[in-house]
């Protein structure tokens, strides 16, 4: 059966000093090991998206800290160590530094909000004067 784990995913991504992920494909998931570095609203990244939030669903379960999500209607849930979690689309992350979770998101709904995500993020690190290192499969 297939499984991951830091040691083993494909990808790898580093934000210095805001975010650390790691994340593979798995029979039509893609499953992310994300720990967070700072606390953050991460609504700015979603910008362009449908209704500037993240169209995806998610679960999955926070191992570490805390998180959250806002909703359109802006309500506010949040998610500590030991919490398993369902997030369905129109919402947008609120992350707080020592938080770790894994989450479980169809594929396809990852790939298209990756598309939306990364030219913001990469917005936001040139504006911060944030280098980021090369990003992509671990080695």
């Amino acid at each position: 059966m297939p499984k991951v784990s830091k040691d083993t995913a494909s990808s790898h991504t580093g934000f210095p000093g805001y975010v650390d992920a790691y994340e593979q494909e798995i029979g039509g998931w893609t499953v992310t090991i994300e720990s967070n570095l700072i606390d953050m609203d991460q609504a700015i990244f979603f910008k362009g998206a449908l209704n500037d939030q993240c169209q995806a669903n998610h679960f999955g379960y926070v191992l570490k800290g805390k998180f959250g999500v806002r909703t359109g209607e802006g309500v506010e849930e949040f998610f500590e160590a030991g919490d398993a979690f369902i997030i369905e689309p129109g919402h947008t992350p609120i992350v707080f530094a020592g938080c770790e979770y894994v989450a479980f998101t169809p594929t396809q709904d990852a790939k298209e909000q990756a598309a939306v995500i990364m030219p913001n993020v990469m917005k936001f690190a040139q504006e911060q004067g944030i280098a980021l290192p090369a990003q992509g499969p671990s080695s």
